[in-house]
């Protein structure tokens, strides 16, 4: 698979360290200050960019990312600038890992082979295609795949054994596992829970597994650090977004750098996991 995703878990484990996996909108408030937005992440600490495509029907996100991605549409996003984005981003960054995350019918409308050519060349490392299914692989996955493009794949609390191989056939990258079920923007679960759901994951998985949903502060990086590979933040960023615009719902001037220091916090506290793991 791409070798950026591979390097960097590869060099994090040998750091000791889970992976913050950062979450924005592309487009949200608007292009330019959405790329100011990417450029910050991994100066800021993150590993790991999931890069937000904005779709008009987005059925597994709570309101807050429902939100970001009505004011992308509304400045003028599409599937062709959010590549834009990625390839703008390349210009200066070539070593973080970045995944698109979105829906299918974008990418359908959009023709999938045109898709993923553009993908590959944008810079891409991997998709995260949230409406399908292990059983429509021949749709993206496998074609993704053959580019050499990664397919991560979601599990949740109610991927059951019989299930989960499944889910798996075919994911690389690594393995996101969302820790409720529900919209995104929940509640911080159970992180005894998630332990036990990691080590359940990773008994059928040599892969990298990360967790999502509810992370909001370091504190919460930290704790679910302390047994997944990776902690995905995505509603918290995007409410740092949504607060730091001015009363028209434009870009303010402090919207790029309240973004950079949150991420700042959420770095720190992966940072720290490993090490309060072993005490």
């Amino acid at each position: 698979m791409t070798k950026r995703m591979d390097q960097k878990f590869a060099d994090l484990k040998a750091e000791g360290r889970p992976a913050l996996v950062t979450y924005f909108m592309a487009g949200d408030p608007d292009y330019d200050t959405s790329l100011e937005i990417m450029k910050a992440l991994p100066l800021a600490g993150a590993d790991v960019i999931e890069l937000g495509a904005p779709f008009s029907d987005p059925m597994a996100d709570g309101p807050a990312i429902q939100l970001a991605g009505q004011r992308a549409l509304k400045a003028g996003q599409t599937l062709a600038k959010t590549l834009q984005m990625a390839r703008d981003f390349r210009k200066t960054d070539n070593t973080t890992p970045l995944v698109l995350m979105g829906y299918y019918n974008p990418i359908y409308v959009y023709g999938v082979e045109r898709f993923l050519d553009e993908a590959l060349e944008a810079g891409l490392d991997g998709l995260i295609v949230v409406d399908l299914p292990a059983e429509m692989d021949d749709e993206l996955c496998i074609p993704a795949l053959k580019r050499d493009i990664n397919f991560i794949r979601l599990a949740t609390p109610t991927t059951d054994e019989r299930r989960l191989p499944k889910v798996l056939t075919n994911t690389s990258g690594f393995v996101y596992y969302v820790s409720m079920t529900g919209i995104t923007g929940s509640a911080l679960p159970d992180p005894s829970k998630i332990s036990a759901a990691v080590e359940r994951i990773k008994s059928h998985t040599a892969l990298p597994v990360c967790v999502g949903f509810g992370v909001k502060t370091a504190e919460h990086a930290r704790r679910i650090g302390a047994s997944a590979d990776g902690v995905v933040v995505g509603t918290a960023i995007v409410n740092q977004v949504a607060t730091s615009l001015d009363s028209e719902g434009k870009a303010s001037p402090d919207t790029v750098q309240a973004v950079a220091t949150f991420v700042r916090g959420l770095s720190s506290g992966v940072h720290a996991a490993r090490l309060a793991a072993a005490e």
